[in-house]
């Protein structure tokens, strides 16, 4: 009975640590608009960029520029960038750019923690950049 008690108590403890960490998702957020980062994740070759502009979104995906239309919404932690479109060279690595862009695709919410800031599709972490 002790143990039950234990992994139960072990299981609500991980859960809530869980909810915790992503419980500012969703909620409102500093405006990041006219902001600059870089993907904080190694990656091999030239790390990816996000700019942010009013509406819009650049960057170099590592190997190719990209630009696309951007909604935020600061008060409820909203981001979606849309139409995204890159230039079309070829590069040795295509597989992290490729995944870039389609988890950039995915992204509906952010989180600023500092100089951090954190895109999401639900609570799930997508992308993490430093700022630039």
């Amino acid at each position: 009975m002790k143990n039950i008690f234990l992994a139960l108590f072990a299981a609500v403890s991980i859960a809530s640590c869980t909810t915790m960490s992503s419980s500012r998702v969703g909620s409102s957020q500093a405006n990041i608009a006219n902001t600059k980062w870089v993907l904080a994740d190694d990656v091999a070759g030239k790390k990816p960029t996000l700019n942010i502009e009013s509406a819009r979104v650049t960057g170099n995906g590592g190997c190719n520029s990209y630009f696309g239309e951007l909604v935020l919404d600061p008060t409820a932690g909203n981001f979606t960038a849309k139409n995204v479109g890159a230039t079309k060279m070829a590069c040795q690595n295509m597989d992290v750019e490729s995944n870039y862009f389609r988890m950039l695709n995915e992204v509906n919410k952010y989180v600023v923690n500092g100089n951090v800031l954190e895109l999401y599709r639900g609570n799930l972490l997508l992308l993490k950049f430093n700022k630039q």
